[in-house]
């Protein structure tokens, strides 16, 4: 299918698991009753909680988690894909758990997952200070998507600042690159729609983006604005500050199209390294 409608669901998630699921259920049913069959969560979706002990309790094994089997069966609801952008996946052989991404087909039956490679670990001038490192361990596999609407670059929030994995997506024929997000309100406002703007241009994708938005516990403040945005740079849709969805209509032939004229993957050359 070249030519579909895609939505974000925009949620501010904190550490009420059930209440969180019901209000981003409600979200995606709303898109998808205008349309949507692929519909982007954002990192964080289930729960928001803050610090390492609070994240290590509220976590459960893949096969056990509460997250993935009810998006597993909103998918078979909505007979659609869902990009589940983020459940926190205790490991069976350390205390740090995966910040783990789902893509879900229309059948409730898990396409790929895909954990989160590069950790938030900064020192903002404001003095916001963060370690993921310190409760989450990285993922070591870029992971493609293969859906009825074609292949699905996935990714999560701080991955975004690393555009050799988006170029290695596109070069394994991706033509979506999903970044769901809980951006801080500080970088957000710096660099989110840059950073965007940037993965979507200099790979000729689309750029779906969903992303957390408002206070939660802990007093952390996440910037919103989930986006999506043509492979020309160009933002279709803008979700703001406020939690809801948003859509637009993705047309794969643009790729296409945006590729021949500026055919940066073609061009790329080799060279030594300094």
């Amino acid at each position: 299918m070249t030519r579909f409608i895609a939505a974000c669901v925009q949620v501010n998630s904190r550490d009420d698991m059930s209440d969180n699921l019901a209000r981003a259920a409600t979200y995606a049913r709303d898109a998808h009753a205008v349309g949507a069959r692929l519909i982007a969560f954002p990192e964080n979706v289930s729960m928001m909680s803050f610090g390492g002990e609070n994240v290590r309790v509220a976590a459960f094994l893949e096969n056990e988690h509460p997250g993935l089997t009810f998006f597993a069966d909103l998918a078979v609801e909505l007979n659609s894909t869902l990009i589940v952008g983020s459940l926190h996946v205790k490991a069976r052989d350390e205390d740090r758990v995966a910040n783990r991404c789902f893509v879900i087909g229309p059948d409730g039956n898990i396409i790929i997952s895909y954990d989160k490679i590069h950790m938030f670990d900064v020192d903002l001038a404001n003095g916001e200070s963060y370690r993921e490192s310190k409760t989450f361990r990285p993922g070591d596999a870029a992971r493609v998507a293969e859906t009825d609407y074609g292949k699905i670059g996935v990714s999560i929030c701080y991955d975004v600042r690393f555009p050799h994995l988006f170029r290695d997506y596109a070069k394994a024929g991706a033509k979506i690159l999903s970044i769901p997000a809980a951006f801080t309100r500080t970088t957000g406002q710096a660099h989110w729609h840059t950073l965007l703007k940037a993965r979507a241009i200099e790979n000729g994708c689309f750029v779906i983006a969903a992303a957390q938005c408002g206070e939660h516990p802990g007093n952390r403040q996440t910037f919103g604005h989930s986006l999506i945005i043509d492979p020309w740079g160009n933002v279709l849709a803008d979700g703001g500050t406020d939690p809801g969805f948003i859509t637009a209509e993705i047309d794969l032939d643009r790729v296409d199209e945006i590729r021949r004229m500026v055919p940066s993957l073609q061009n790329e050359q080799s060279y030594k390294p300094c």
